[in-house]
């Protein structure tokens, strides 16, 4: 006798705890967060976790992908959606779509966390294919030079800084002078 309720695969179970995870990592890093937070956030036991994932550290990795998988998406929609039109529209596109997309915090809390474990080859590996992926992506789609690609990228990640300390509640000029013009 089978069962109705549809029987969830293993991929989908990948899928939902690098989901899980990265909202557990966005809040503690790598170095800090136990595979048991993320299994209990996926609603699934710490064992499971261990079968799908080879080590906290392949979950980590696995989760820095997905990350620059939706930065990439996201930047790849912005862009197309704004038609045939010089590179900075394009770029600025671009810009709204990621500021859409940050409005969930711990994306970019779970960057700063990656880029911070960088000491780990495996993590810096993931983070540069993710950027690389990123930066390809964003040259194709809005036909920019590397200086403007290069400037696009900068300023996300100011935006990060401005996003992250909360620099629009500070008023101060040098707190204007960083997030002035900056969308978040």
């Amino acid at each position: 006798m089978t069962s109705s309720a549809a029987r969830s695969t293993a991929g989908a179970q990948r899928v939902k705890i690098v989901s899980r995870a990265l909202a557990a990592f966005a809040h503690a890093g790598y170095h800090a967060t136990p595979v048991a937070v993320v299994a209990e956030a996926a609603e699934v036991s710490t064992a499971y976790v261990f079968r799908l994932f080879p080590g906290k550290l392949g979950l980590f990795v696995a989760t820095v992908d997905h990350c620059y998988d939706q930065v990439t998406a996201a930047l790849v929609r912005g862009g197309e959606a704004a038609g045939p039109i010089a590179p900075e529209g394009v770029l600025a596109a671009m810009t709204a779509a990621y500021v859409d997309l940050i409005k969930d915090r711990n994306l970019i809390m779970f960057q700063v966390h990656a880029q911070s474990a960088c000491d780990v080859p495996e993590i810096r590996d993931a983070v540069r294919r993710g950027m690389a992926k990123v930066i390809n992506a964003v040259t194709r789609v809005s036909g920019a030079e590397p200086a403007a690609v290069q400037r696009f990228i900068a300023y996300g990640q100011l935006c990060h800084l401005v996003v992250q300390a909360d620099l629009g509640a500070v008023d101060e000029s040098w707190a204007r002078t960083l997030s002035e013009g900056i969308s978040h």
